[in-house]
């Protein structure tokens, strides 16, 4: 798969999903930032794609402040910028009877109020270019308000609000904005899960998210697919039900 639009910055590109996206990227011909707060680990990831292709920036996405001098700086060492990506996230464990807001706030921070920062500015700048692409990664986890993790389930749920609001907000000046849903994926933030129903590898999530940046007409994403049927008989299920069932 090859791309016409060869500039992107990846947030959140030290592990996991971030760190499959932007090698895929890489491969598909795109020179790719890279940014996260972990260096060393993006400096391997650099390597490995080619010092060539691949500029590291360290960055915690907690800093607010700093995006806009960091995303003009991506921008100009980049010679422009066609799509970003967002793909920074945490999700501590939570245990049944913890009420914990210090956890509950970094979600928010790093899973919600970084991606919009970092969005914002690509959002001001394709909208002047009248071009460009913008992709979140969320998850099926904000869908519906399961018992578990109530702190990420917002986080999420706010995500996809945030992105859907930019994708209607800027398809007048043809700037694409999708929301990717994945199902469980195998990363280090999933570690503590286990083996999980349908889970997949970060590669092939990362393949599956690529294919949408190609063919970004669709606004909302489940990877796998499947996701998207069982999410829509999640969504409907009456909450006295949802409750018994435990989920």
């Amino acid at each position: 798969m090859k791309f016409e639009r060869r500039r992107a910055v990846v947030v959140g590109a030290s592990s996991g999903i971030g760190a499959a996206v932007a090698k895929r990227l890489a491969r598909a011909g795109y020179m790719v930032a890279l940014v996260a707060r972990r260096g060393d680990q993006l400096a391997e990831l650099a390597a490995e794609i080619g010092d060539d292709r691949a500029f590291v920036y360290e960055h915690d996405v907690t800093n607010y402040a700093e995006v806009p001098a960091l995303f003009d700086r991506i921008v100009d060492d980049l010679h422009g910028l066609d799509t970003i990506v967002y793909a920074a996230g945490v999700m501590p464990d939570v245990a049944a009877d913890e009420y914990d807001f210090a956890k509950d706030l970094q979600m928010v921070e790093v899973n919600l109020l970084g991606m919009m920062a970092w969005l914002n500015e690509a959002a001001d700048l394709f909208t002047r270019m009248k071009n460009g692409t913008i992709c979140g990664i969320g998850s099926v986890a904000g869908d519906r308000g399961r018992k578990d993790r109530p702190g990420y389930n917002a986080s999420k749920g706010a995500q996809a609000i945030f992105l859907e609001a930019l994708r209607n907000r800027l398809a007048a000046f043809g700037v694409s904005v999708i929301t990717i849903k994945p199902g469980p994926v195998a990363t280090p933030m999933t570690a503590q899960l286990g083996d999980m129903p349908f889970m997949i590898s970060a590669g092939e999530a990362a393949r599956r998210i690529v294919a949408a940046i190609a063919k970004p007409a669709k606004g909302e994403v489940y990877v796998p697919r499947r996701w998207r049927y069982i999410m829509l008989v999640i969504r409907h299920i009456p909450g006295f039900i949802f409750r018994k069932l435990g989920i």
